[in-house]
């Protein structure tokens, strides 16, 4: 199908989606256990659940900009919902602004992670994969006295896991590089960004 045709389909299948998780994230709070607890506040959690959204639709990288701001503000107003319905207030204002600036990025690269094209694939991966191990860093580290390591260590596995099936996948050196130059450098920008982030939240 041609993209444009398919784009009112992917907006409505990502706002839904997004609407729906994150009223979930808000009700598993209730009951996660400990071990997992930091996942609906933390950065990682929002960007593996916009990340998911955007490769369930497989849209162009532009496109897939687009819907990274729909579904990061729609996981957060779903959240919102969700938690003022169990009886707790919920200012959305401060994650949607957060959603707005980093959703285009989140969407972007997981739409390239899941096209045809190698190096765009790579900087995807990379960027996302850095976004995960960062968070992790600066949970097992910075507050890792108030926290469980459990989701952290996930977060940690979960990144080094999408390293590794996309260098699997990727055949040139140049993907290779711009891999992992990526993940290197995404990683040490977004946990400066996650320190700076964590301490306004």
């Amino acid at each position: 199908m041609n993209p444009m045709a398919r784009w009112p389909l992917s907006a409505l299948v990502v706002v839904a989606g997004s609407l729906v998780l994150g009223g979930l994230t808000s009700w598993a709070q209730g009951f996660l256990p400990d071990a997992l607890s930091s996942f609906a506040n933390s950065p990682s959690g929002w960007t593996v659940l916009t990340a998911s959204m955007i490769v369930a639709v497989r849209p162009t990288v532009a496109a897939g900009a687009v819907l990274g701001v729909v579904s990061f503000v729609s996981l957060v107003l779903g959240y919102t919902v969700a938690s003022e319905l169990r009886g707790l207030a919920y200012d959305p204002l401060f994650w949607s602004l957060v959603g707005v600036v980093a959703g285009p990025f989140v969407g972007a690269a997981a739409a390239a992670v899941v096209g045809g094209h190698a190096v765009r694939a790579a900087l995807g991966a990379g960027a996302l994969a850095g976004a995960l191990v960062a968070d992790a860093i600066y949970g097992l580290t910075v507050v890792g006295d108030t926290t469980s390591p459990v989701y952290w260590l996930l977060c940690l596995a979960l990144g080094v896991v999408l390293l590794g099936v996309v260098v699997v996948r990727l055949r040139s050196r140049v993907a290779l590089t711009t891999l992992a130059g990526t993940a290197v450098a995404a990683t040490g920008v977004l946990g400066a960004g996650y320190a700076v982030l964590n301490g306004l939240a």
